[in-house]
């Protein structure tokens, strides 16, 4: 197995080490064909990417795009900010973006106080070992939903870290509506049963290292070894082996 491209990647607008330059080199020594430069999304209180910088951050993927043999996307890590599936594009951010990844964070501007159990809430209980109320899941696994079938995202990015959802059920949302369930080479966020009911479901993946330093750009050894443990139908993940994705953020850009 090897990866073709890396979709899931931060740089220091961000909370990432290195530029986007820096992530389109460590790319082409991995031998990829394309990367994207992916900032947490603007609602991030602390490490999101700040509207104000946009067009510096947009001259820096360019440089980089320009200055490698790789092609440089430009892509943003959205946040789900509510049960509503309230996401932190607006349809002027459209044009500025070839990539858009999604997922649950925790310092975020929430849509609405009562939407901020969908972070806090589940960090607290992760990390306080409490198990889920059916509620929280219930509530989660619908803000998921709702933002899979009212966004053209791209990726679903480390579904359930840090929170809890019903992942067989986000990834009928993900198959319905043409949106990859990302498997994060960065950090664990399904365990090896909830991947398989995942993989029951027929939903198609790709591979992301979610690398914060140039060096980990590329590196999928994490997942892989989770992909060999549950028997993941290598066809099923697009962005290996010479493969490409077909993003449905793309084709939807095209009837604007």
């Amino acid at each position: 197995m090897k990866l073709t491209a890396d979709y899931h990647t931060h740089t220091v607008f961000s909370d990432g080490k290195g530029r986007a330059l820096d992530n389109a080199r460590a790319a082409e020594r991995a031998g990829l064909e394309e990367i994207a430069i992916t900032e947490h999304g603007y609602s991030h209180y602390f490490r999101g990417l700040h509207r104000r910088e946009t067009e510096k951050w947009l001259a820096m993927v360019r440089e980089a795009d320009e200055g490698s043999s790789v092609r440089v996307l430009r892509g943003m890590e959205c946040n789900i900010r509510g049960v509503s599936g309230l996401s932190d594009f607006t349809p002027e951010d459209y044009e500025n973006f070839d990539i858009f990844l999604a997922g649950i964070h925790i310092v975020i501007h929430y849509e609405k106080f009562s939407d901020t159990k969908l972070g806090w809430g589940g960090w607290l209980r992760k990390s306080l070992g409490i198990s889920p109320s059916d509620s929280l899941i219930r509530e989660t696994t619908k803000a998921y939903v709702n933002a899979v079938m009212k966004n053209p995202i791209d990726a679903v990015t480390h579904l359930n870290f840090q929170c809890f959802a019903d992942p067989t059920e986000v990834a009928k949302a993900c198959r319905d509506y043409g949106t990859y369930v990302e498997l994060n080479s960065k950090k664990m966020h399904l365990s090896d049963e909830e991947l398989a009911r995942v993989n029951e479901t027929g939903v198609r993946y790709i591979i992301n290292s979610d690398a914060h330093s140039p060096e980990r750009v590329g590196d999928l050894k994490l997942a892989a070894e989770q992909i060999a443990r549950v028997g993941i139908d290598l066809r099923r993940i697009d962005n290996i082996d010479g493969r490409l994705p077909s993003f449905r953020y793309a084709a939807f850009k095209k009837t604007l």
